[in-house]
């Protein structure tokens, strides 16, 4: 149920202004029974000006007059004649209390080992550390690698089973999608990718059968058949019309 502004300060008002049952007003303003009675007896609240929720447009006349009647019904709050904008909930680094910091290293080995497909950003968020540390777990540098034991977080008390099998459901799907496209490729190429290491490994020379560049000397090549004796008959052919004769038009 949604609780009036300033529920105190409401509550001191309906304490002075209605006849409602402290039942009533602890249920509207979100308190204890017995801290609205204390409130009645002065020992709670003190120094808190009442606020009239009639003026504030949170309660009716009417609606306080309904449940002075019948002591078993329950005061509802009235409906805004505003929408107020809701904040959106702003990204906050996970606590993790000092008692479990110093088991957060297991956790990591524990992922690192039986769930490799997880990302650094995933485990970070997960058992809340910094990925210089997960990384120096991976390589086995840091500091205390030698006493770190491999411990599942939920039994740590780091994460809940949820978290962790959301995070690792993401984590399937996005193997799945990138072994699928990696098949894809390969299926339109039709050969199997090479490994980056091979690929790029020093020393790796060229196929024999591949031309390089001097190989070949394109001005040696035999010149095609026919072309002197188009030659000496563009030669013996009259270029200029002066030199023509009729019979070169004619014929005899």
């Amino acid at each position: 149920m949604t609780t009036p502004l300033m529920p105190k300060a409401t509550a001191v008002w309906l304490i002075d202004n209605t006849a409602l049952t402290f039942d009533q007003i602890a249920l509207f303003c979100g308190l204890h029974p017995l801290e609205v009675k204390g409130i009645a007896n002065g020992d709670v609240a003190q120094g808190i000006k009442g606020m009239d929720p009639i003026s504030s447009g949170q309660l009716t006349r009417s609606e306080i007059e309904r449940c002075q009647e019948d002591p078993t019904t329950e005061l509802q709050i009235a409906d805004s004649k505003r929408d107020i904008p809701v904040g959106k909930p702003r990204k906050t680094t996970k606590y993790t209390p000092l008692s479990k910091r110093q088991e957060r290293p297991d956790a990591i080995a524990w992922l690192v080992r039986n769930h490799a497909e997880l990302r650094d950003s995933e485990i970070s968020k997960l058992v809340g550390t910094t990925k210089p540390t997960i990384q120096s777990i991976r390589d086995r540098s840091h500091w205390n690698i030698s006493n770190i034991t491999p411990t599942d977080p939920v039994t740590l008390g780091l994460c809940t089973q949820i978290e962790l099998d959301e995070i690792v459901a993401k984590a399937a799907i996005r193997e799945e999608r990138r072994l699928a496209k990696l098949a894809k490729e390969q299926g339109n190429t039709g050969e199997v990718l090479k490994d980056a290491t091979e690929t790029t490994a020093i020393g790796a020379t060229p196929d024999a059968g591949l031309i390089t560049s001097g190989s070949t000397d394109l001005g040696d090549a035999p010149a095609p058949a026919g072309t002197a004796s188009e030659a000496e008959e563009d030669a013996a052919e009259p270029r200029n019309l002066d030199d023509l004769r009729p019979e070169d038009v004619f014929g005899n």
